[in-house]
């Protein structure tokens, strides 16, 4: 079917400019066909099925709007963690910052670097899941990125990782406009850990493709906030393998536009997916999650928890699917969105959907929106609390769920006193 021309123009503004990165035979052949495929999709408007609940002309402005850079005077989320940083420099990979990628006991190389040679196990990853990622639904900032991404790294974990790699993601250009690609390869009985903090730009188009073979284990932790004109739009791929653990967790504190996109495909038996996020918004702040999960394998689990914290005009949106296909018998599939409205100009919006062609499986999901409970904030009024400290100890109640799904109890610590801080300075009453 043809594309409406208004939606052809559109899409040709945004790729006015648009030059592909050089690179060996095997990454050139890769950006191209992302580029055809934007074309043939067509950057999305409200009317499209996926994106009526967000806006995505900011994402279409040819320049990046500008975002004030932020200090928010307080030591980077992990930074107690003992990792190796890989720090990004709106999008530009800092070696003199970062620490030596051999520490993390993987293989570990710059995409820039990686795109150049004729020969790397990077070539039978990059855009591969992302192209499939496009079925049923289209996500065409996911194809503009493998075709314009000049920075990332490539990890390929073959045994246990010594310790987590952190991407640590620095701002300091008010109008930077950053596509960034990252490929995570985990070999059969390997594991890693891969944690991502920073505002990385005033708008930010990230890709993630993640391959957990048989036995892997993946766990990925995310943190975003800080500068709070930020726009960004990210995505992660997941293919896994029999037996395979994949765990992603998300917390967004401020942003006026954030979108975050997780497209996972069981593909071996007996594996499991959990993706969970927090978020925590005031004023204005536009918080997407977008989630399909294909079971299309036996005695697969998957989760989905999300808590959001609204206030003061925050909108909070959730998207999220579960299809098991024929013959993904036993399978176990669980979704949860949730919001929590502190005032009545927040607004939440979701979409839940469960699509089933196998009659063997236990799959459930739910969505509410709702005002603190009165009765237990009374409650604790009535034991000295002011209402203030009150409703924090209801909200962060409220979101331990999704906090719950983070594995490693010292990176959940720092988390949960993140989430403190921000409530103690937007409290009200």
């Amino acid at each position: 079917m043809a594309l409406p021309e208004a939606r052809i123009d559109a899409t040709e503004a945004r790729l006015a400019g648009v030059s592909l990165p050089k690179g060996a035979a095997w990454a050139a052949k890769a950006r191209e066909a992302a580029l055809a495929r934007v074309r043939a999709m067509g950057l999305p408007t409200r009317r499209d099925e996926y994106w009526k609940f967000t806006r995505p002309d900011d994402l279409l402005l040819p320049e990046a709007p500008a975002a004030a850079l932020f200090d928010p005077n307080e030591k980077p989320v992990f930074s107690e963690i003992d990792r190796v940083k890989l720090v990004f420099r709106d999008g530009v990979f800092d070696p003199a910052a970062s620490d030596d990628p051999v520490e993390a006991g993987l293989e570990i190389a710059r995409l820039a670097e990686v795109t150049e040679m004729d020969v790397h196990w990077a070539s039978g990853l990059y855009g591969v899941l992302e192209a499939e990622g496009h079925d049923p639904v289209p996500r065409p900032f996911a194809a503009l990125n493998t075709a314009t991404a000049t920075d990332g790294v490539a990890i390929r974990a073959t045994a246990k990782a010594r310790r987590p790699v952190s991407l640590v993601y620095l701002h300091e250009n008010e109008t930077s406009d950053v596509a960034m690609h990252f490929l995570v390869k985990v070999e059969a009985g390997a594991e890693v850990t891969v944690l991502e903090n920073g505002p990385a730009a005033a708008r930010f188009n990230k890709v993630m493709e993640v391959d957990v073979a048989d036995g892997g284990t993946f766990h990925h932790i995310r943190t975003q906030g800080r500068d709070h004109e930020r726009r960004a739009v990210t995505h992660i791929f997941a293919r896994l393998g029999e037996g395979s653990i994949f765990k992603s967790f998300t917390m967004t504190a401020n942003g006026i536009l954030t979108r975050n996109e997780a497209v996972v495909t069981f593909t071996g038996d007996n594996a499991v997916a959990h993706i969970a996020g927090a978020a925590l918004g005031d004023g204005d702040f536009h918080h997407d999650d977008t989630v399909f999960v294909t079971h299309d394998a036996v005695a697969c689990e998957s989760r989905q928890v999300f808590k959001k914290v609204l206030r003061n005009g925050a909108v909070g949106t959730f998207q999220g699917k579960i299809l098991v296909r024929q013959g993904a018998q036993k399978t176990d599939g669980y979704q949860i969105s949730q919001a929590l409205l502190l005032d009545e100009d927040a607004q939440f919006l979701a979409k839940p959907e469960l699509e089933i062609y196998a009659d063997d499986v236990a799959c459930s999901h739910g969505s509410t929106s709702g005002a603190i409970d009165e009765t237990a904030l009374f409650y604790l009024r009535s034991r000295g609390l002011p209402r203030a400290e009150a409703q924090d100890l209801l909200v962060l109640a409220f979101l331990a769920e999704a906090i719950e799904e983070i594995d490693d109890e010292a990176i959940a610590a720092d988390i949960l006193s993140r989430l403190e801080g921000w409530l103690s300075r937007h409290r009200k009453g």
